[in-house]
């Protein structure tokens, strides 16, 4: 732990990675997790997908209503918290981060590349027109006064990743002398390249993850079966001393 707040006291320029793990902390089920993973009971392909947006759209609302009604139920935790304040004191310059409930944005943080996009909006496939996502939450919330469907703002299955959202991920990536990896498999791609693009440019990397990832042998740290905030928090307590 010391070791870990050495470098980041010493870094000029720190990125952060988070992934299912750090949304799961504050209560919401992720995606892929062998225990609760959402996808163990349902089919992507389905539920989340450009085709079921155009063609299964009854069960497309079922499933996003039913995440945003998680969402709304839940806020971020201690750790999204101590990245915001970490920001403001400039020990980290970007957030990286693949999950889409915006914990980051409410607890505070500014610089935040969403490369999947998020699920605090939605917008008119019509008229392109943007609400919050509780809309979904009132009867016939999913249809725009233009008589538009109402999609969230998310990457589906099927789509790119946001082009600005993945320049800006990029740009800080090899900027990095250190890049911190919280909650994240690794298994997705493209995203997974960012930290091995990191680590081949210079940067320190760090990987804080309950399970083993297929980056730990590749990592300069690696940290396994403790949660995020409770890290955080003993780093942030650490530098203080």
């Amino acid at each position: 732990m010391d070791q870990l707040c050495t470098w980041l006291k010493a870094s000029k320029f720190t990125v952060v990675f988070t992934g299912a793990g750090m949304s799961t902390e504050s209560g919401l089920p992720d995606f892929r997790s062998a225990q609760a993973g959402l996808w163990r009971s349902k089919d992507p392909a389905r539920l989340a997908s450009t085709h079921a947006l155009q063609h299964n759209r009854e069960e497309f609302l079922d499933f996003y209503r039913m995440r945003i009604e998680a969402l709304l139920s839940c806020k971020p935790h201690a750790g999204h918290v101590l990245l915001a304040e970490w920001e403001r004191r400039g020990l980290i310059q970007g957030i990286i981060t693949q999950n889409v409930d915006g914990y980051h944005q409410q607890a505070g943080s500014q610089h935040i590349a969403e490369l999947h996009g998020s699920l605090t909006t939605l917008s008119c496939l019509v008229c392109e027109k943007t609400y919050t996502a509780a809309r979904y939450q009132e009867e016939n919330g999913w249809v725009c006064p233009c008589g538009g469907f109402l999609r969230p703002d998310v990457v589906l299955f099927g789509e790119a990743l946001p082009a600005s959202a993945f320049e800006q991920a990029l740009n800080w990536t090899e900027q990095a002398d250190l890049f911190l990896v919280l909650g994240s498999s690794l298994s997705v791609s493209p995203a997974n390249w960012f930290p091995q693009q990191a680590k081949e440019r210079g940067a320190r990397l760090v990987i804080v993850n309950r399970e083993p990832t297929i980056l730990d042998d590749l990592a300069d740290a690696v940290i396994h079966e403790r949660s995020i905030g409770e890290v955080l928090k003993e780093m942030d307590l650490a530098m203080k001393k």
